[in-house]
């Protein structure tokens, strides 16, 4: 089996770096890719957004050295997960990034931003959900 995603994008806000009561960091980012066709002489433009949550060392990198507007590359997996909130289920999918490599964004990103950064293997831990859901 396959459960492998590959982004290309731009982030749409700062990145988000929690802990864990184990002072895990966790940090969450909103990532928007697009596409843009022409139909009938007329250019139209789509924008999807992908919800990214990164672990540990990777976790502290994005938050440290991602703003908004950085251009990054990001491997991961999807995931679904849940939590009760006022006594009702909820799920969000997202994608949990094992790897990351920060692009060229126009001078948008932080400088020192060249180098690309992974996640340490075997760190397929779950996401821990927080009493507040995504985002």
């Amino acid at each position: 089996m396959l459960n492998k995603v590959q982004l290309i994008g731009f982030l749409g806000a700062d990145p988000e770096l929690r802990r864990t009561n184990d002072s895990d960091a966790i940090a969450r980012a909103n990532i928007a890719t697009s596409e843009s066709w022409k139909k009938d002489g007329e250019k139209h433009e789509k924008t999807e957004w992908h919800r990214v949550v990164f672990f540990g060392k990777l976790a502290e990198i994005v938050a440290e050295y991602l703003k908004k507007g950085s251009l990054v590359y990001v491997e991961g997996r999807l995931q679904t997960r849940s939590w009760d909130k006022d006594g009702e289920t909820r799920y969000t999918t997202e994608i949990v990034g094992e790897s990351m490599k920060m692009l060229p964004s126009g001078g948008k990103a932080r400088e020192g931003s060249d180098a690309s950064r992974s996640a340490p293997k075997g760190n397929s831990r779950a996401a821990q959900p927080f009493d507040d859901g995504p985002f």
